[in-house]
């Protein structure tokens, strides 16, 4: 290849479709990533037309109460973030992110037929005043569960992908891969803002077919959608699995340690002669200061164990491992922003359907498309956030995206303690002095869906660009994962505090959750999430104070033992 071309080619081994290097001229960057964006909007499109108004069709169509559809919702809510692990570990290990969009999709579509089945067949819905059988309630948790298990493929791959469009040794690629992070976070706003205008509102009027139906074609059009922009992507090829890799330096790193090995600075450390690493794609890792058991791995005892993966891990290897281990505070301090966001789909708009909706004479807001607020929210900051803050603040920091990730992350935390003490305040409002059936207009709902809004657009893409950025060649699938699982765990810790606030306050019939919200105290529930955000927030703070990114205390390379001279052993 000529030197000219060279200069053309991206610098991270990403390929286009027919497995060559890709040209940063026909691949990648804005020609790739409208796709993408695209592809996001529409399937955000089904994801929410689901979530924002499942809790009443449990309610009104399968008859349950509004603790348990609260409890079904967030659950269901859980599952389908937390199996992002699932769909990032089959993008790292197998099948690359693209063919993992498509398979996932694909399940999802399934997932979004039977939804329509499911509303549209009166034998699978019970009868007014009749409980719902075991059959009908089956059918449905079958149809969610696929699309929970489709959007979990998806999910982790999306941003990833996109990400992999720009390429990181280039430094006008480097800043668009930014504003990408911010046009995907509008993106989901955007598929969320026509679900729950556009989609409930068919739901609620014209019947919930129609309104399963239309995101479940929407649903297989994101898969053309993606479909027409491959000869434009660059491809991330297939790792292995990263898993088994931290596996094989836990265990190379406890058998040196029974050993008695002891690493020093100056202890030589094993890596492979060759350019790349020896992970299938990835670059070579320098070695870190932290965590320095772990450095044990890659000490080589025995000259036959060299090429024994599970007795002897490369520097880049025990450095991919470190890398997972030092992220993990920061995903486990930002878990209790989604307690907050999870809300959203179930009591916030539960507070919404006893309220006055009416809007003019003549039209009354859906109760599914209260959340409304929230996303015309993130279509609002979002581009005022990328056009006109971080000019600003770019000349007070210097910082190329004015703020760090993880201060932005700090940010959304610090306002969701606001907003949780906002629905609490509302909400006592409400119940002393406008117990009255539709009494109170929704509008007094405003703060909460704004400021929960605001702290998931701070947090939400600060996330995807700490951990995107953060994480190294063979993680970044997983390391998405492992943000979007605090959204799940998050839902799922959601239901667990609902049930002990019903256990302990009384029951359903007596307690601060009941089926009517007028003789319940959900605002004392709300105080008790405000005081859970402001602990989670001061734990925050101490974590991204101490953390140490991937610049940080490294040593020096010459440390490192090329493969030809392992013959410095420490025993």
């Amino acid at each position: 290849m000529k030197q000219e071309e060279m200069e053309f080619m991206v610098s991270d081994d990403r390929v286009d479709r027919n497995g060559n290097v890709a040209d940063k001229r026909t691949t990648g960057g804005w020609k790739a990533a409208p796709y993408i964006i695209m592809n996001e909007v529409i399937e955000r499109l089904a994801f929410f037309s689901i979530a924002v108004n499942m809790i009443r069709y449990l309610v009104v169509e399968m008859h349950q109460t509004i603790p348990d559809s609260a409890t079904h919702v967030t659950d269901w809510i859980g599952a389908a973030y937390v199996l992002t692990l699932l769909g990032a570990f089959l993008a790292d290990a197998y099948m690359g992110r693209f063919k993992t969009i498509i398979v996932f999709s694909s399940i999802y579509a399934v997932g979004m037929f039977m939804l329509t089945i499911s509303a549209s067949v009166d034998t699978l819905r019970p009868q007014k005043s009749k409980e719902a059988s075991q059959y009908q309630m089956s059918f449905l948790y079958v149809a969610l569960g696929l699309v929970a298990l489709g959007t979990g493929g998806i999910k982790p791959c999306v941003s990833s992908f996109g990400a992999d469009q720009f390429d990181e040794g280039d430094e006008k690629e480097v800043v668009m891969k930014y504003s990408f992070f911010n046009w995907f976070y509008f993106a989901i706003n955007m598929g969320a803002l026509l679900a729950i205008t556009i989609l409930v509102y068919i739901q609620d009027r014209v019947g919930w077919g129609w309104g399963f139906g239309i995101p479940t074609v929407t649903t297989i059009l994101s898969i053309v959608v993606l479909a027409i922009g491959i000869k434009y992507y660059r491809f991330q090829k297939p790792m292995g699995s990263p898993f088994t890799r931290f596996l094989q330096v836990i265990v190379a790193s406890v058998k040196n340690h029974q050993r008695g090995v002891v690493v020093k600075d100056e202890t030589h450390l094993y890596e492979v002669e060759t350019t790349h690493s020896d992970i299938i794609g990835a670059r070579k890792l320098q070695r870190t200061l932290q965590y320095k058991f772990f450095d044990k791995a890659a000490v080589v005892t025995e000259k036959d164990t060299i090429k024994d993966r599970w007795s002897v891990c490369t520097v880049t290897q025990v450095e991919e491992f470190k890398s997972f281990v030092k992220i993990l505070p920061v995903w486990a301090s930002t878990i209790a922003l989604a307690i907050s966001f999870a809300q959203m789909s179930t009591f916030f708009t539960s507070q919404a359907s006893i309220m006055n909706r009416k809007l003019g004479n003549n039209f009354e807001i859906p109760t599914g498309s209260i959340p409304v607020f929230s996303a015309i929210n993130g279509l609002i900051l979002v581009p005022f956030y990328e056009r006109c803050i971080i000019p600003v603040l770019k000349r007070f920091t210097g910082h190329h995206r004015g703020i760090t990730s993880l201060q932005r992350m700090g940010v959304g935390l610090f306002i969701s303690i606001i907003a949780m003490a906002s629905a609490a305040l509302i909400e006592k409002t409400r119940r002393e002095q406008h117990p009255q059936l539709h009494s109170m207009s929704v509008f007094w709902l405003v703060p909460q869906f704004f400021l929960v809004g605001a702290a998931e657009v701070f947090t939400y893409v600060g996330q995807l660009e700490f951990f995107y950025d953060e994480a190294t060649d063979g993680t970044k699938s997983i390391s998405s994962a492992m943000f979007l699982c605090t959204i799940g765990i998050g839902s799922w810790l959601s239901t667990a505090i609902v049930k002990i606030i019903i256990a302990t306050t009384g029951g359903e019939a007596k307690g601060w959750l009941r089926n009517d919200l007028n003789k319940s105290k959900l605002d004392g529930f709300y105080w008790i999430l405000a005081v859970i955000n402001a602990i989670n927030f001061l734990v925050y703070l101490m974590v991204a104070i101490r953390y140490k990114g991937k610049q940080s205390a490294v040593v020096r390379t010459e440390n490192m033992v090329e493969l030809s001279k392992d013959q410095h052993m420490q025993p």
